[in-house]
């Protein structure tokens, strides 16, 4: 499989930067020759969420990363401090 390569298509969709772990990243390197990306949506609020988001970081972590899924995680929380959280 050769991956996902439409740059313009990626950035079209999330813009041109992502926020990562470390800072902000470019949406095109982040994302470029992966197998699939998942769009997660999200916030701290949603209980069912809270469950869910802990299980989905243990699984990509474990495998999904290495099988070369990347995962964009959308955000519905209010602010920064409780995207944070």
């Amino acid at each position: 499989m050769a991956g996902y390569s439409s740059t313009a298509g990626l950035e079209a969709l999330f813009g041109t930067k992502l926020q990562g772990k470390d800072g902000t990243v470019s949406t095109s390197e982040a994302l470029a020759g992966k197998q699939a990306i998942g769009i997660y949506f999200s916030a701290h609020w949603c209980p069912p969420c809270r469950g869910f988001t802990p299980k989905l970081a243990e699984w990509y972590t474990k495998d999904l990363k290495a099988k070369g899924m990347e995962i964009v995680f959308v955000s519905s929380d209010r602010d920064e401090a409780a995207f944070k959280e």
